[in-house]
């Protein structure tokens, strides 16, 4: 058995535009939201203190969800690759870090979602033998996650067998 491997900060940030895309992704969902709530002042404008509620409700989450979760998450989320495991920090309420060793990985995937592929982002999943679950390495640059992937595979190839 080697060393172990230390919990380490990871350094390495989303993308720039991850909060731009976190941003524009927490939105969507507001929007209609905020349609349905006209429609009902439209249709029906009694109670005008339940109307103004109902928008006050609806402007603070948009508020939390559109403008200060995803500044909080772009200060949160890390990633790193070592020679023995891929590290990373995620959440914004709750935040989890996660170590990934590098003889457990099994599969390599990328994901690119609708705003993903309109802002050039992909996001990494690394899937180990763990019952937690896959690393998810999110909101890289494509040229970042490409390299992230390869870099993955190269290592993972020149590891020793399987530790599971």
């Amino acid at each position: 058995m080697g060393a172990p491997v230390l919990m380490a900060d990871p350094a390495n940030p989303p993308s720039r535009s991850a909060p731009l895309v976190w941003a524009l992704g927490a939105a969507i969902p507001w929007l209609f939201i905020a349609f349905g709530q006209v429609v009902w002042f439209v249709l029906d404008a009694r109670a005008p203190w339940l109307h103004v509620g109902a928008a006050a409700a609806t402007a603070l989450g948009v508020l939390v969800s559109v403008v200060i979760a995803p500044i909080w998450r772009y200060r949160v989320h890390r990633w790193e690759i070592g020679a023995r495991a891929v590290f990373t920090r995620t959440g914004w309420l709750v935040q989890e870090r996660r170590i990934a060793p590098i003889s457990r990985v099994q599969t390599v995937d990328t994901y690119r979602g609708p705003l993903d592929r309109l802002f050039g982002l992909a996001n990494v999943t690394v899937t180990t033998a763990s019952s937690a679950g896959a690393v998810r390495i999110v909101a890289l640059d494509v040229a970042v996650a490409d390299r992230v992937v390869a870099q993955l595979t190269d290592i993972a190839a020149l590891g020793g067998p399987d530790a599971t």
